[in-house]
């Protein structure tokens, strides 16, 4: 087992949430420390507050994957007598780095708003509005026979060869591959200032940009050439499409009333707020994590009956009702699954890197609203 640094913690995490999914201007990465350092205990938070940072002081914490970044307008003092200031000053006397994964961990695969309509139990789900697609290249690359299995293999466990639901997918051509190895060079095949003539294989794959550099140092590690011979081609069309918010069918259908208390029941909340006719049939759902009020109109588009979703404002529940929307306000902290999130993904990687690691999530309540 091996204790991996801050580095190699955060490109496991990245793999799955990666940076370039967050939207235009939003505050990821790291904001407070460093993470060439060992990593020993990390803990996954919803927020950054001090009753928190305290937390992570007394749980030996030396990581923070927070999906709210404490810092998203800029700081003009960081006056230790203020909570921001404590939060830092904490953090830095305690050597714990903090990183913020906010719309990132809302969009990615197997992030917030996936785990809030899996609760849900949706069905057929599809993203509310699309943010961004894929850029898709392919890498073509020439392998002798006795390293195909091991070069393909490593490509496509690095992230190469998806394509829909299917992995592992190639275009694989025999052929000869020729070079003469001059002075000064170690070939694996061949002797120096003689023309050779190897029985090679071409695999072409498909590789997301994000992945790209992944699958290249996987596939130069297990190619056996001094000089591998590799060429990479951008392509056209568009890779899989990533969105903020979830639409989709619930299993059957029910009432605005019944499926309101539904949702209060399965996420413990003390209360909630409904807009829209409480007998009123729900089928067609639409969730959006956090603030979604600007995303009402995609709900309509969408022919959702509801759209869930935390900290709905006044005049944009007034719009709802206009548009035929029916609307449920579960609170902003609904995000809290966002802790297990962060869990699985890493607990996930560092199985199979055999990284040791222990994940602890944030047992503080950081709802600030009560119920009287």
């Amino acid at each position: 087992m091996k204790t991996p640094n801050g580095i190699e913690v955060i490109e496991c995490f990245e793999k799955h949430f990666p940076r370039s999914l967050a939207v235009e201007g939003d505050k990821v990465g790291l904001q407070i420390g460093k993470l060439n350092k060992k990593i020993y205990k990390i803990m996954a938070a919803l927020d950054i507050t001090p009753e928190v940072i305290k937390e992570a002081v007394d749980e030996k914490i030396n990581l923070i994957i927070a999906h709210h970044p404490l810092i998203f307008t800029p700081l003009k003092v960081i006056n230790t007598d203020t909570s921001y200031g404590e939060i830092i000053e904490l953090a830095l006397k305690n050597d714990i780095a903090i990183y913020s994964a906010h719309t990132n961990l809302d969009i990615g695969e197997g992030g917030i708003n996936d785990a809030l309509a899996f609760d849900l139990g949706l069905l057929d789900t599809k993203p509310l509005t699309i943010t961004s697609s894929e850029e898709l290249y392919k890498l073509v690359v020439y392998v002798p026979l006795s390293h195909k299995e091991i070069v393909f293999t490593n490509m496509s466990n690095a992230g190469a060869g998806h394509i829909g639901n299917y992995s592992h997918c190639s275009f694989q051509i025999n052929g000869k591959g020729t070079f003469k190895p001059l002075e000064g060079t170690n070939p694996y095949i061949g002797e120096i200032g003689e023309i050779d003539f190897v029985d090679e294989v071409r695999i072409d794959t498909i590789v997301p940009k994000q992945r790209l550099k992944a699958v290249i140092t996987a596939m130069l590690k297990a190619h056996p050439y001094e000089e591998v011979a590799y060429d990479i081609f951008p392509l056209k069309q568009e890779g899989k499409q990533f969105g903020l918010g979830k639409v989709g069918y619930l299993k059957k259908e029910t009432t605005l009333k019944d499926f309101a208390n539904y949702i209060k029941d399965i996420w413990g909340l003390d209360g909630l707020r409904v807009i829209g006719d409480l007998n009123r049939p729900i089928n067609k759902v639409a969730i959006v994590g956090g603030d979604g009020n600007k995303y009402i109109y995609d709900a309509n588009r969408h022919g959702a009956d509801v759209l869930i979703t935390g900290d709905v404002y006044y005049h944009t529940a007034h719009d709802a009702e206009m548009l035929g929307l029916s609307m449920i306000d579960a609170g902003h902290n609904i995000e809290k699954i966002g802790k297990d999130c962060i869990k699985n993904v890493l607990e996930k990687e560092f199985n199979l890197k055999k990284f040791n690691v222990e994940i602890f999530t944030s047992k503080t309540n950081t709802n600030p609203f009560k119920f009287l």
